[in-house]
């Protein structure tokens, strides 16, 4: 893995005057709403907002100037409160809604066939049903993918470098999302290597959650990956909690599991996908279709260790690792 580099807001905003003076000259407000699958009191948001905010500040879109933004929390599992929320934001009537995660992709998808929907965080969005394809989404929706099947061997070959005495890992999940059938169906390829072995081990509440974690702790060599799921991102400090108890090495989707207390965490920068997702908001504004726009996947992965975690593990991380480590938590 190689380390991405960043690019600045004030270089991106320079490349953009050109965009950001057009966006200005539209002599109207422009409105757009906005659907979260998360809390908001989550710690995470902050970061995914100010990202957002210098995505749109560098293409000329200042809120409250040239733009209003709507903001919605569904908070993660009720299915209900989505549905509820997604009628709302397009009965407001925005010029276009940009939706966070499958549950609310879905949702909007039931609630227009006409209002612009720019997708972030969501995996398979082909598979789901959600557009036609990568290349030509149709119809109202496209925007931007997060982690795809072929993940799960990415994982096992990280958490295996770092902790080479793993024989079993799990991988954890919420089997009511229908991609994780590409998920499941990953692990026949996978298990192919002759070092480790890896497991399905779907969870659909709290329970299986805690019997999972604890079956795989009854014998040495056990491990865990903790899959792209709202289901796991809710729960994320019930399953860092329980992995450091079991005293088991996890590798975790996203950085700020590993930012939380997770052992480490590889995956793609969601506050770079919040950042890009204003460049579609961009060319919607101005014209373009979602039906022309194809879906992006990321463009930047990061690889995240808390050093914290694995002392209390009582793991020797290879330097070698640490140094092609994004960050290091002390």
């Amino acid at each position: 893995m190689r380390r991405r580099e960043f690019i600045t807001l004030l270089g991106g905003a320079v490349a953009a005057w050109p965009l950001a003076a057009r966006a200005q000259q539209a002599g109207r407000v422009r409105r757009i709403g906005v659907l979260l699958n998360m809390t908001e009191n989550d710690p995470q948001w902050p970061v995914r907002l100010a990202a957002f905010q210098e995505g749109l500040l560098a293409l000329g879109w200042i809120e409250n100037r040239n733009i209003q933004i709507d903001y919605r929390f569904a908070g993660g599992e009720d299915p209900a409160r989505i549905r509820a929320l997604a009628a709302e934001v397009v009965a407001s009537v925005p010029d276009l809604i940009v939706a966070h995660t499958t549950p609310a992709v879905t949702a909007l998808k039931a609630a227009t066939r006409s209002t612009p929907v720019i997708f972030t965080v969501v995996n398979d969005p082909v598979g789901q049903g959600l557009i036609a394809s990568l290349a030509r989404p149709g119809g109202n929706i496209t925007g931007f993918t997060y982690i795809d099947s072929e993940m799960v061997g990415k994982w096992l070959e990280v958490l295996t470098e770092i902790a080479p005495n793993i024989r079993r890992a799990a991988l954890i999940f919420n089997p009511a999302n229908h991609y994780f059938n590409a998920w499941v169906g990953e692990l026949a390829k996978v298990q192919k290597r002759p070092t480790s072995e890896i497991v399905a081990a779907p969870v659909r509440d709290q329970v299986e959650l805690e019997n999972t974690i604890i079956a795989m702790a009854r014998n040495p060599g056990g491990g865990l990956i903790i899959a792209a799921d709202v289901f796991n991102t809710t729960h994320r400090q019930l399953i860092i909690s329980l992995a450091e108890r079991h005293r088991l090495p996890a590798i975790y989707f996203t950085r700020y599991f590993a930012t939380e207390g997770g052992f480490a965490s590889y995956g793609p920068d969601i506050a770079d996908v919040f950042r890009r997702t204003a460049t579609y908001i961009d060319r919607i504004l101005n014209g373009a279709k979602p039906a022309d726009l194809p879906a992006q996947a990321p463009t930047k992965f990061e690889l995240v260790i808390n050093l914290k975690t694995a002392r209390t593990l009582g793991l020797d991380v290879p330097a070698t690792l640490l140094a092609r480590a994004d960050e290091v938590i002390e």
